[in-house]
């Protein structure tokens, strides 16, 4: 175990050299090749059988899949996956330069740092060491190393469960990132958040269509104008708070761990209390619709007969058809709208894997208390739920309690502390010798 703790600082530090930038645009995305190609190696070197995986038409778009079979193959399996791929960074807006996984100041800095490279390099160093020590877990573990998730996983998780199901045969439960992580209550509460939820992702492109002209004359079909007007209503509207079942239960374990008050008429005004968190779980009180580019016109003197503009919306689960009326009506019958989405997840918390968790993290934190939360973005999850998967996020990390750890996701100077990475590959090295 020891030689696996030592190795995962380096480890998060070599994937974070690999660019693996994702911008969604097949003509600027980087691909995860050479990181895939190093997980396979290290994989390999321990003895895996390893399957790499480049999806359909789009060379070097990588994915690596390794499993470890159990003792038990009556039990169904339990996947470990991640992600590959990054959002892009700006050099110039860093500490340090965003791909050189610079250790210093207690941290591991880089794109990636914690999403998700960090849960990557933790359970490549697990994996190893189970493999190497030759420890058999109680059921078949399948690692994941994929593409693509921060553009949807159409190159990576989408793209293996419609082509490669084979690779996660048997597999009934999964683990991934955004949970597992510590969040500091009061001086003497730390709680463990556990991902039970995640919301929907609408990626939406609004569209007015009108007629063309000379920016000189009097226009008053101007489709720029109309869409503007449509825009400003979404970014203005409020949706309505819906209690979700796994927001209700977070909020009611954080009060009975602290005494806090959460009353049903203050809701947004009462999550503030949970401090920088309260960016995540204030997103999970209702749908999100964010404006976030427009497009338009090709030159000044020029009325274009088009105008278009990107929508991120964010849809509780069950709510899928009342946000679509809803959204109509804010929009009206003059624009159109067209998307591509993935659905909302949500997974009991309950069961042997929820306890075996608790009791993992209790092992090196005895003062941990678990809680389950929805992730106001999302995951790969949403793929292989699609195959019956029960999905978890589970990402072990011991964090200090002033450090914001949500502005770290897709942030400048991301960076993830020495000792949470040794903590965390502790706490998942214990999890699978016994989930």
């Amino acid at each position: 175990m020891q030689r696996a703790e030592e190795e995962v600082v380096g480890l998060t530090s070599d994937l974070i050299r690999f660019d693996t930038t994702n911008t969604g645009n097949p003509a600027t995305v980087a691909g995860e090749r050479p990181a895939a190609e190093f997980v396979a190696s290290k994989l390999s070197e321990v003895g895996y059988e390893v399957t790499y995986v480049e999806s359909g038409d789009h060379p070097g778009r990588a994915n690596v899949v390794a499993r470890l079979p159990g003792a038990d193959n009556r039990r169904g399996g339990l996947l470990v996956h991640g992600h590959l791929d990054v959002v892009p960074a700006d050099p110039a807006e860093w500490s340090v330069h965003p791909f050189s996984g610079a250790v210093q100041n207690d941290y591991v800095w880089g794109r990636g740092a914690v999403d998700m490279k960090d849960m990557l390099a933790m359970s490549l160093a697990v994996a190893r060491r189970l493999k190497r020590d030759g420890i058999t877990p109680p059921r078949d573990i399948v690692f994941a190393f994929l593409a693509d998730e921060e553009a949807g996983g159409l190159q990576g998780a989408q793209w293996l469960v419609d082509h490669r199901p084979e690779l996660f045969a048997g597999c009934t439960e999964a683990i991934s990132e955004v949970g597992g992580y510590s969040v500091t209550l009061t001086d003497d509460v730390r709680a463990y958040l556990i991902q039970t939820a995640e919301k929907g992702i609408r990626w939406l492109t609004l569209r007015v269509r009108a007629r063309a002209g000379h920016g000189s004359m009097v226009h008053e079909d101007n489709a720029v104008t109309k869409l503007a007007a449509a825009v400003a209503r979404l970014g203005e509207h409020r949706f309505p708070v819906v209690m979700n079942e796994s927001v209700q239960e977070f909020l009611d374990g954080v009060s009975e761990l602290t005494g806090w008050d959460f009353p049903v008429d203050d809701l947004d005004g009462s999550v503030a209390k949970l401090g920088n968190l309260s960016r995540i779980v204030g997103a999970t009180l209702r749908d999100i619709a964010n404006p976030t580019m427009l497009n338009a016109g090709y030159k000044h003197n020029v009325i274009p007969s088009v105008a278009e503009a990107a929508v991120d919306c964010r849809i509780l689960p069950g709510r899928e058809e009342a946000f679509d009326r809803e959204l109509a009506e804010v929009l009206g019958p003059d624009v159109e709208r067209e998307w591509v989405g993935l659905p909302p997840v949500e997974t009991p918390f309950e069961g042997r894997l929820v306890d075996v968790m608790a009791e993992s993290l209790r092992a090196e934190d005895s003062a941990a208390r678990t809680l389950p939360y929805m992730m106001s973005g999302g995951t790969d999850a949403k793929s292989f739920s699609r195959i019956g998967m029960n999905c978890y996020g589970f990402a072990p990390l011991k964090l200090p309690a002033d450090l914001d750890f949500a502005a770290l996701f897709h942030g400048v100077d991301e960076r993830v502390p020495v000792e949470a990475l040794r903590f965390g590959t502790r706490v998942l090295d214990r999890f699978l010798r016994n989930s």
